[in-house]
């Protein structure tokens, strides 16, 4: 708990068994002189900054946006994005990496609620309007990973993992950061069939990284652990949107009038690559036995509506949300744009 008025955790009776409190990281170390033998646990943390595939470098330059929260905020961005590369945070907060460093080295803190898994509308910080949902999550509006989500995947699991990025498309010449948040132990960097240097995270790091000048063609990570290959990752530079590509995260579903399948819309260029800043008008059309219950595409800016037949793709892709109808039969839902090439799947309801 937290005393009134102070930033400081109270526990005037002495009788609770767990303490915890918002933000102030930076005191999460004292706490064992300040509460002897009691437990802790970070009630609210973190309050990262991030739109899904927009990256603001250099990326070992953290923002904190708004400078002040009771200021309001003339700086950002044009297009009110926040970067990725979690190098963005709230003034009262921190990024990731920052508060997860302090809760994994010390034994006495229990653990961290993060603020927040999923985007949400309203508390559009840091930007005014147009901005209409946050930014806070791992995950965005319409539930696309944002890049942290595999800094805690990385670190929460054992099976294998190896998220490369940026995407692969900027100016030629330009100085990109390239990052890899990984549990292999290892990681070789590759750009157009060259190394860039093998790298594994060392103390306390969280990610890997790599300053490298812009060329198109390939990045290529290969990730090794106890000596073997164990993952392998693909960044390629995109070329002009020419189809679309529709992946159901489940073909089957319940004919109960409620089951849902959430279908991911990409916009691909010719050899099969998701162009990074598409932006494409999709339009959806469903027959049979279900229908089309909602559209996003997880931009904090859009005002489309959630409950149109169509939604512009945002970084390369947008959402279709399908609802079973009451009667067992297939779905079909189509997708089509102007100059794309459309596609089509089905989804079983019984």
């Amino acid at each position: 708990m937290q005393r009134p008025g102070s930033d400081e955790p109270s526990d005037p009776s002495g009788v609770l068994d767990l303490i915890g409190y918002n933000y102030g990281q930076a005191r999460f170390v004292d706490f064992p002189q300040i509460y002897p033998g009691k437990r802790f646990l970070a009630t609210e943390t973190t309050s990262a900054l991030a739109t899904r595939g927009s990256y603001d470098m250099p990326s070992d330059s953290i923002r904190r946006w708004p400078p002040r929260w009771d200021e309001p905020f003339l700086a950002g961005n044009p297009d009110n994005t926040c970067s990725s590369y979690d190098n963005c945070s709230a003034p009262w907060g921190s990024t990731h990496e920052e508060t997860w460093k302090i809760i994994k080295k010390h034994a006495f803190l229990s653990g961290m609620f993060i603020w927040t898994g999923f985007d949400y509308l309203g508390e559009p910080t840091p930007y005014p309007w147009p901005s209409r949902s946050s930014y806070f999550g791992i995950v965005d509006l319409a539930g696309f990973p944002k890049d942290a989500y595999y800094m805690y995947q990385s670190e929460w699991t054992d099976t294998p993992v190896l998220h490369l990025f940026p995407h692969w498309n900027w100016k030629e010449g330009m100085f990109v950061d390239v990052w890899v948040y990984t549990n292999c132990d290892e990681v070789e960097l590759f750009l157009n069939g060259q190394s860039q240097g093998t790298k594994g995270k060392k103390g306390d790091d969280l990610h890997l990284a790599w300053r490298l000048s812009f060329t198109p063609g390939t990045l290529k990570a290969i990730g090794h652990t106890a000596g073997k290959e164990a993952l392998v990752r693909e960044v390629r530079t995109a070329g002009t949107p020419s189809t679309i590509v529709l992946t159901p995260d489940r073909k089957v579903i319940a004919a109960d009038g409620k089951d849902l399948s959430f279908v991911t819309v990409s916009v691909l260029d010719d050899a099969g690559t998701i162009v990074p800043r598409a932006d494409n008008l999709v339009t959806f059309t469903v027959s049979g036995e279900g229908r089309l219950a909602g559209v996003d595409n997880g931009l904090q800016t859009s005002h489309e509506s959630f409950k149109a037949s169509y939604r512009k793709a945002f970084n390369g892709l947008c959402l279709a949300v399908i609802q079973s109808g009451k009667a067992a039969g297939q779905v079909t839902v189509t997708a089509s744009s102007v100059g794309l090439k459309g596609a089509s799947t089905v989804i079983t309801a019984q």
